[in-house]
């Protein structure tokens, strides 16, 4: 048994890329322990979990109720079930606290993201988790990122190096195009606050898809080729780049995964058990 941390926001993570892999670690027999800025439990991005807000009529109080495309783009039955068992245990509801994380406590780290800056940016910002990254890479434990997670490993910086814990990795993370097509729809079905799916945004000046998780990542890496996506000759490259397909415990046809080393990326929740079951074999090979 190893036991595993997930640091985690206040507000805002996403519910599928945290509950999944919690679910799938802890059935393989592993401990998992969360941590919060403050040590209180952090809260999910209500609107992963209810799909309220991402139809034309999410403004109107009766008709937001009745989530149409919000369905669609919700976590998933999958997605729920973790998040609904995993706020029950008393792990998610007695966290520790990012200061008081050490290296030496666990075997392993797993960084989970969220989309909206309401309640991620500090996360993904914070320099007091960009250090214990640094520690975990030093000390070669198995580290996982996940979508907006990856840009955690990606501003960590190695002291001795003065680079990216990522530089001289592969890696990826939510894909530009992902991240473009998720901001051209909530632009339409969530006009009120049409920037929802965009966690950054350029400045004057600076070339559309700039501050995009991808191109971040890549600024940080040894060079461009190290940031990876699903190539064209994948048999399954449809389906993996639809943005509609998940993967399952029993299919992960959908799923992009990236190891290397004792370091593994994936993509967006569509590849959150995948993700889950190659952590889990880097804890086994430790």
């Amino acid at each position: 048994m190893a036991k595993i941390i997930i640091p985690i926001p206040s507000l805002d993570f996403d519910p599928t890329e945290v509950a999944v892999p919690w679910k799938v670690l802890s059935e393989l027999g592993h401990e998992v322990s969360f941590a919060t800025p403050d040590g209180h439990p952090g809260q999910a991005d209500e609107i992963m979990i209810t799909g309220e807000g991402l139809d034309l009529w999410g403004l109107i109080p009766g008709l937001k109720k009745l989530p149409l495309i919000g369905r669609l783009l919700r976590a998933n039955s999958d997605g729920l079930s973790a998040y609904r068992a995993m706020i029950e245990t008393e792990a998610f509801r007695k966290p520790l606290q990012w200061d008081s994380l050490r290296e030496g406590d666990f075997d392993g780290l797993l960084l989970p993201g969220g989309h909206r800056a309401r309640g991620i940016q500090a996360y993904l910002e914070s320099p007091l988790l960009q250090q214990h990254v640094v520690k975990f890479f030093s000390a070669d434990k198995p580290i996982g990122a996940i979508c907006h997670g990856a840009l955690i490993p990606a501003r960590s910086i190695n002291p001795a190096t003065g680079r990216s814990v990522l530089f001289g990795r592969k890696t990826t993370a939510l894909t530009w195009n992902f991240e473009r097509s998720a901001a051209k729809l909530g632009k339409i079905i969530r006009f009120w606050d049409p920037f929802y799916y965009r966690t950054y945004r350029e400045a004057a000046g600076e070339p559309v898809g700039y501050m995009s998780v991808e191109h971040e990542i890549i600024r940080s890496l040894e060079k461009p080729s190290d940031f990876l996506d699903v190539p064209p000759t994948d048999p399954a490259f449809r389906r993996k780049t639809s943005g509609l397909a998940r993967d399952t415990m029993s299919d992960q046809s959908a799923s992009f995964v990236v190891t290397d080393g004792n370091y593994v990326s994936a993509r967006w929740p569509g590849d959150a058990h995948r993700f889950a079951l190659q952590f889990a074999e880097l804890l086994r090979g430790k």
